[in-house]
């Protein structure tokens, strides 16, 4: 699990994101509608999120959609399994 991971969970906005991206994979501007941000602090949160491996990025023509990499999730997930044991 990449390092940023707990830090791009640190906001609130980032998780947000990842609850929307958890039913279905969302574009950008689909993701920006549902907050009052600008589309630069959302392409922001986005970035971070990618950078932390816990979103990926498929490109489809001129539009990048986004999805929750359950991957990290789950390695995140583990992680916290074993604080408790």
């Amino acid at each position: 699990m990449k390092k940023n991971v707990w830090e791009a969970l640190s906001d609130s906005t980032r998780r947000e994101i990842l609850k929307l991206l958890k039913f279905r994979p969302h574009t950008a501007g689909e993701i920006c509608d549902q907050f009052s941000l600008s589309p630069a602090t959302v392409s922001h949160h986005i970035s971070v999120l990618k950078e932390s491996g816990l979103i990926t990025g498929e490109r489809r023509a001129q539009t990048i959609v986004y999805h929750l990499n359950t991957t990290v999730v789950k390695e995140m997930m583990r992680a916290l399994a074993g604080l408790l044991d």
